[in-house]
């Protein structure tokens, strides 16, 4: 009996024992657990708190807030005067926050039942976006336009009218190829660097000096950050960090004049540009057709722009830096210049002109008809000799007339502070034999040596050929703007002149070709321009548009009637002033563009401007100043 007491004992024990490890490893893996578990939360809270703390800290910060870019005033324009060319006013802009749209099919259905919108232009502004992006869906809108949306907010979710800066501008159609216009930056833009930094909707130069000195025009952005409800509406500001207006520009050009040239063009198309070839200062830089900035700026229906674009006239071109011309017996200067300097003639050689010069088995014909006679270089300048320029063209050749010519500066770009200048065409053997695969022809270089053939240049080329003239081989680059007022410290920083050079061609040279530029005046093809106020000195130009014609000039049609050229400077002992006047298929310089820059010579040194004061030439007296001549002269 007590052997199987104990054995039961025994049984007992190693039950509670096994019990005991039973529990012992449940404790361990309950403990293991428990580990596991509090690393997980560990972890978890790592996340949250250390490693996407700041993003959630921001995502909880978007819901409530929302930061507007506070666009800066765009900085003024100025003529040389002070006249204000340029400034802003103020415009209710219309802002869609794609974070705060639910259903943007339903917000675009009822924006185009509100307010005249395409719901194709919507669509296009919205798709692709970011989630958080700020779109403007239009500029400008009217103090209606503006009523109407604020009394719908609530079934306009995401969207706010923001005020901003409209550029306007004053002068209506005058100098706006100088001034330019601005609009919205390009999606193809803003991944440039210079564009860094601004957004979709920013407001960038798009053209003339808006265009070349946006940097600086443009300004520094600032920001609001606001405090918004469930449906992105404004409860609160935040903070405000102001912006920087952008600086302000004092262009080169006289309005005055500018207003003057314009007018004297009139309807024909055309480009007149003067200088002061001292310092490169652009007065006038007026090129016709013209168009209005004010409209393009503030964003210009899609069918307006496409007609603008398809417009035959070509308004958007600026014809003074990117029409190219044969230069025509303008060229007679940079020819003048060639034959002294190589010696190919001194001035006093004479040269015999009987109508027309034969080479080949062709004639080269001079303008007039029965010949000019003897003729040296004063008169041959002076009466527009085509035959003199002929003869010593052919003994020069092209390389050589070429060679000169690049030192006035033809076939390059000036240099202007505009966008897109073009460089004409500098034709020479080597260009012929690289660009056609054919080489140059004798007979080639006999009708470039009156400024046709292959030779084209822009008028802002020849108002430097001109200058260099005048100032006796001095070159400055032209400009168009005299000073820069800083916003930040108020201070005004003038523009000094720069690229100054001189053409390696002794002073005797221009001496002798200014003789016969006054001679041109006095006695030659423009002397009905010649003024009892200034003296000036000149030559004029034909530029031939179609190359064989028969019959009188008036029965041709007039787009293939020649350009008419006149370039000129004043007063002649001490010039001040240089003009050139490009009237398209007006015919000769003489009669259709030498007058225009006679009245615009007069205007400059005084008697017309002065007199008139600040409010410049009255209607009265343009109603009296000649336009473009209809009149078809003989000669250039």
């Amino acid at each position: 009996m007590a052997t199987v007491t104990h054995r039961s004992i025994m049984l007992e024990s190693d039950r509670q024992a096994n019990e005991l490890v039973d529990i012992q490893g449940r404790l361990i893996l309950i403990k293991v657990g428990l580990l596991l578990l509090i690393a997980l939360l560990g972890l978890r809270l790592w996340q949250l708190q250390i490693r996407d703390g700041h993003e959630y800290q921001r995502m909880a910060k978007d819901n409530r807030t929302r930061t507007i870019t506070l666009e800066p005033a765009r900085g003024l324009l100025y003529d040389r005067h002070g006249e204000l060319l340029a400034n802003n006013v103020p415009s209710f802009n219309l802002y869609v926050s794609l974070e705060d749209v639910k259903d943007p099919d339903a917000l675009i259905q009822e924006l185009t039942r509100l307010l005249p919108f395409k719901r194709e232009d919507l669509q296009d502004k919205l798709a692709g976006r970011r989630r958080n992006a700020r779109i403007k869906v239009k500029g400008g809108l009217s103090l209606r336009e503006a009523a109407i949306v604020e009394s719908n907010r609530l079934s306009l979710p995401g969207t706010f009218i923001h005020p901003e800066y409209q550029r306007n501008y004053l002068l209506g159609h005058y100098a706006s190829h100088v001034i330019g216009y601005v609009g919205e930056i390009s999606e193809a833009k803003l991944k440039e660097d210079e564009y860094q930094g601004l957004h979709q909707g920013s407001i960038i130069g798009q053209y003339g000096v808006e265009r070349t000195y946006d940097q600086e025009l443009r300004g520094v952005s600032g920001q609001e950050l606001l405090e918004v409800d469930a449906l992105g509406h404004k409860k609160q500001t935040i903070s405000v960090r102001k912006p920087v207006a952008g600086d302000d520009l004092y262009l080169t050009i006289d309005i005055r004049l500018q207003r003057l040239a314009e007018d004297l063009l009139g309807d024909e198309a055309g480009a007149i540009v003067a200088l002061d070839p001292r310092n490169g200062e652009v007065l006038v830089l007026a090129s016709r057709p013209s168009f209005n900035p004010t409209a393009l700026s503030g964003g210009l229906p899609l069918a307006e722009w496409k007609a603008l674009l398809n417009d035959a006239r070509h308004p958007l071109t600026n014809r003074v830096i990117q029409g190219q011309y044969p230069p025509g017996s303008t060229f007679k200067i940079v020819m003048a210049a060639a034959v002294l300097d190589s010696n190919a003639a001194q001035s006093s050689d004479h040269v015999f002109c009987s109508g027309g010069f034969k080479f080949g088995r062709r004639t080269y014909r001079d303008w007039k008809r029965g010949g000019h006679g003897s003729v040296e270089l004063v008169d041959a300048l002076a009466q527009s000799c085509d035959v003199y320029f002929y003869k010593l063209g052919n003994r020069m050749g092209i390389d050589t007339i070429a060679s000169y010519s690049e030192q006035f500066g033809l076939g390059q770009k000036t240099g202007i502070d505009l966008p897109s200048e073009r460089s004409g065409l500098l034709p020479s053997a080597e260009w012929k034999q690289r660009v056609k695969g054919e080489p140059w022809y004798p007979g080639e270089t006999i009708s470039v040596s009156i400024g046709q053939g292959f030779m084209t240049v822009t008028p802002m080329q020849m108002v430097q050929v001109v200058a260099a003239t005048a100032m006796n081989g001095r070159v400055t680059q032209p400009r168009l703007v005299h000073a820069i007022r800083k916003r930040g410290t108020g201070l005004m920083e003038e523009v000094v002149p720069v690229s100054t050079k001189q053409i390696p061609i002794p002073q005797t040279v221009f001496t002798d070709i200014q003789k016969g530029l006054e001679a041109v005046v006095t006695k030659g093809t423009a002397k009905q321009s010649r003024s009892s106020l200034v003296s000036i000195a000149g030559k004029t130009g034909t530029a031939q548009v179609v190359a064989l014609r028969s019959g009188p000039e008036k029965d041709i049609p007039k787009e293939f009637r020649d350009h008419a050229w006149f370039v000129a400077y004043a007063p002649v002992e001490e010039p001040t002033i240089v003009v050139v006047v490009l009237a398209e298929h007006m015919g000769h310089g003489g009669s259709a563009a030498a007058p225009l820059a006679k009245q615009l010579i007069e205007a400059y040194v005084g008697n017309q401007i002065d007199a008139k004061g600040q409010d410049g030439i009255s209607d009265e007296d343009l109603a009296d100043t000649p336009h473009v001549a209809h009149e078809i002269a003989d000669h250039d």
